[in-house]
Parts: C-alpha cells; sequence; structure tokens
C-alpha cells in the first residue's frame, strides 16, 4: 500500500457516516406507537424473551446512580456482577443456537484460550426528549434515496425506526446515535500467532457534527463528520498528521483528507479512500470495518435477516479500566477473556452479499445489530471463496457524557492467519483517555491543524 492509501485508510476509521433507492415512509399511526407500552423510541420491542433477553426499562437517560466523575473512567452500574456461565469449546454445543459463525470459529480455533464469560441481561439505557422526537419524525420523513448513497431526514436520531429493508437497516447501522466529539491517544496492538506484538498509536479525534446535542442537521448537509489522527508509533510515522471530512451524501461527494507529512515539511490533500482498504499496521481490518460497518454501504445487496437472540459483547465497562494493564489484556490467540462481558440480546440480524462489477475482498458480510441502539456488537466476514474470514467485535459501554453507549476496546480477527487486532486502547494513557463531547471546532480539522500537529 502507498504511503498516500496508509493514511488515509487510517483516518477514515471511527467515523459515523451517512449515505442515498426511495422507500415507503411508515404511516403516522404506526409512528405514534414509538415510545408507547410496546415499542421504545427507536422501535426495539420493550418485552423480554423466553430465551432470557429482559424487558427494556429505559430507566436511565444520563446518569446512573453512584457516578463519581466525569469525563473519566466509570466501573458502570453492574461492575458487582459475576458470570453466570462461560461458554467454551467444551460445551459450545449447548448454546450454538446464540452464537455467531464467527463465535463458534474462534472457540474452535482457540480452544484453550478463546472463551466468552456470559453476565445477566440488561436493557436498562435510554434515549433523551430530543432522540426520540427526531426519531418519530424520521419515521415518517426519512427516505434512502441516490440509489443507496443517501438519506434524507434529520440527524440526532436513526432515519428509520421500523426498517422495511436492508438498505434501511444498514442506515440505521450507520447513524447509530453516538458521541457528538471523542479525544484521546489511542494504542493499537496487532498479536501475531507467535505472539509478538507491533504497537501503533495516534492522537485521534472526530466531531460528529450531527450529533451535537440540541443542534440537529440535515441528513443532506454536506459534512458529517471531521477526523484528525496524529501518530505517535510506531516510529517511522511519527509526526505524521491526517485530517479531513466525510461527507453525508455518497453520491455528491467523497472522504475528503489532507495530510501533514514531515519528511517534506508538507501538508498534501490525499486521493479518495474507502470500503476495503486495509488499515496498518497489519491490514487486520479494512476502512470500513470500524464500528462493525463504516462506510457507504453501495457496493453490497443488504438482506434485512430479522430478529435473533445471540450472545454479544455488552455493557462493557471493565475492559477499559486503567487499572487494566495491556500485559494482562492484550494475549496471544485473543483478548484475555476475563475482561470481556457478554449479554444475551436480541440483534437484528443484517447480510450483505457483495454486487456484481464492484470490488472489495469481502464477497459476504453478516452483522449483528443491538436492536436497541443499532450499534454493531459483533460482524463476521467471507473471503472471495465465500469461506469465514474474519470475525470482529466491538465493546460498547455507557457513557454518562455523551449520554449514548461509546465504542471501547475494539477486536479484530483473521481466521485465517491466526493474527488479530486490539483497536481503541486507552487503558494506559492516564489523561489522554476519552474524552467525550467536549466542544471541538473545524479549525481543528483543517490542513492548517495538520501543519501544526506536525511540528
Amino acid at each position: 500500500m502507498n504511503r498516500n492509501a496508509f493514511l488515509a485508510s487510517l483516518i477514515v476509521s471511527g467515523l459515523s457516516l451517512q449515505a442515498s433507492i426511495v422507500q415507503a415512509k411508515v404511516p403516522e399511526a404506526k409512528a405514534a406507537e414509538l415510545g408507547g407500552a410496546t415499542y421504545t423510541c427507536l422501535g426495539a420491542e420493550k418485552a423480554g424473551t423466553p430465551g432470557g433477553v429482559p424487558a427494556y426499562s429505559g430507566k436511565w437517560t444520563d446518569n446512573w446512580p453512584g457516578v463519581k466523575k466525569s469525563n473519566s473512567y466509570e466501573p458502570g452500574p453492574y461492575a458487582d456482577e459475576k458470570p453466570l456461565f462461560t461458554i467454551t469449546a467444551q460445551n459450545a454445543d449447548q448454546y450454538a443456537a446464540n452464537l455467531t459463525a464467527g463465535q463458534k470459529a474462534l472457540l474452535k480455533k482457540y480452544p484453550q484460550t478463546f472463551k466468552m464469560n456470559v453476565y445477566a441481561s440488561h436493557r436498562d439505557f435510554g434515549y433523551g426528549e430530543g432522540v426520540c422526537e427526531t426519531a418519530k419524525k424520521n419515521a415518517t420523513t426519512a427516505e434512502v434515496i441516490h440509489e443507496g448513497k443517501g438519506i434524507t431526514g434529520t440527524t440526532g436520531s436513526i432515519p428509520f425506526p421500523f426498517p422495511q429493508s436492508g438498505i434501511e437497516a444498514m442506515w440505521n447501522v450507520v447513524n447509530s446515535i453516538r458521541p457528538w466529539t471523542e479525544t484521546a491517544v489511542c494504542d493499537i496492538a496487532d498479536v501475531y500467532a507467535d505472539g509478538n506484538i507491533a504497537w501503533g498509536r495516534a492522537k485521534f479525534m472526530t466531531m460528529n457534527i450531527g450529533n451535537q446535542p440540541g443542534k440537529p442537521k440535515s441528513f443532506q448537509e454536506k459534512v458529517n463528520a471531521y477526523f484528525y489522527q496524529g501518530f505517535q508509533l510506531p516510529e517511522r510515522q511519527k509526526g505524521f498528521v491526517a485530517v479531513g471530512y466525510q461527507p453525508n451524501d455518497f453520491s455528491a461527494d467523497a472522504t475528503q483528507s489532507w495530510q501533514y507529512q514531515p519528511g517534506i515539511r508538507r501538508v498534501r490533500q490525499a486521493p479518495e479512500v474507502g470500503f476495503d482498504y486495509p488499515v496498518p499496521p497489519a491490514g487486520l481490518r479494512t476502512v470500513d470495518d470500524d464500528y462493525g460497518f463504516n462506510g457507504s454501504p453501495e457496493r453490497y445487496t443488504w438482506k434485512l435477516v430479522g430478529k435473533k437472540e445471540f450472545y454479544v459483547p455488552y455493557n462493557n465497562f471493565k475492559i477499559n479500566d486503567p487499572a487494566v494493564k495491556y500485559a494482562d489484556l492484550v494475549k496471544p490467540n485473543t483478548i484475555n477473556g476475563d475482561y470481556v462481558r457478554y449479554e444475551l440480546h436480541r440483534v437484528w440480524v443484517i447480510e450483505g452479499t457483495l454486487k456484481q462489477g464492484v470490488r472489495h475482498i469481502y464477497s459476504k458480510r453478516e452483522l449483528y445489530a443491538d436492536e436497541d441502539t443499532w450499534l454493531v456488537n459483533w460482524a463476521d466476514a467471507y473471503d472471495s471463496r465465500g469461506q469465514l474470514w474474519r470475525a470482529n467485535y466491538v465493546t460498547f459501554h455507557y457513557s454518562p457524557e455523551a449520554k449514548t453507549y461509546h465504542r471501547g476496546v475494539s477486536v479484530y480477527h483473521d481466521l485465517t492467519s491466526g493474527v488479530y487486532e486490539a483497536g481503541y486502547l486507552v487503558n494506559e494513557r492516564g489523561k489522554d483517555w476519552w474524552k467525550i463531547n467536549v466542544p471541538l471546532t473545524p479549525a481543528q480539522f483543517s490542513p492548517d491543524a495538520a501543519a501544526r500537529g506536525g511540528h
């Protein structure tokens, strides 16, 4: 991969993208059911299931009892709970109906190291009035347009509370409710089959302008999100800074980025990148692997399979604890399973099949999106032969600052090579731990900002 592709592929990760095939709108009577007795304000079913998914309480819309700090680590409301049981290679058959293909493959490939500690399930976090009002408005007004490359509607909530197609479901995924701004210094660990680790580190900032509290915008405005990446490791990339923005509508624009290159002491505009560009240092994930899926959905035909019950990573506060050191967390084969919390949840299953005539290294994708948040907890990807290749997951935790779930450690497994990447590690970053919804400005993501950051 050339240098420009290297950088551009990195800086697009982590951004909330919007995208445009016109779908039918939901009738007013159906939209009125949002937030009622049957559905949450985002359209999830409130009722629990006989299998063990609890009923939705939504009793906390910002803080929970006992929160002590602002913009720093909190152990969460379930810190004292113990696992109900542990899924291993030895008992996986017992739980097979609620496991993804990737989970089954990891249990088989790493029978001594990969395990799934399953805890009591909780659906206690809800959304504020503004988010709910926007979701109800979008239910009767939002449409997918421009052959799947963009949408209409209002930012600050999902566009389709009652999705009627795979493409509508995908726009809920890429518009799931996330923080307005993020700032952190993130470590990246690429762990090879022999146990060796290659480390990376970068100052990371995003500003998803459509998620600014109290300031909704149109999904047809030009800019969706700004980004900044300033590299500190590896040494060969130290001083390199990339900035830019991602558009709302991919029929009208593409990701634009500018890069400060310390070797020549200049800022240059990068070429357009996206989709399956491999993200260094090991190329263990693509640009659109971020958040489970990130970017334009245009290269796939998406099928909304429906809702099913799966064990997925959920309410993962502990794995982001500064008291947890990398030496204990980042282990051979996989992340230390003692720090990953799984719960049984009802999730939307969405399948993507690569369209004829377009390129992507994945021929098929399976996404598992939580019905309460539309965040992708788990994603499986298949190679050109149709063989399961990669299994990825994100450890989300609730952020009082953002009043929504925020990503934590993200893990990308290559089942063929036996290598994995753990990204968005902040445990050992001290004062550079996540700062959420702290005001930022577009000027902090400009070419001039890249030049300043690289010196």
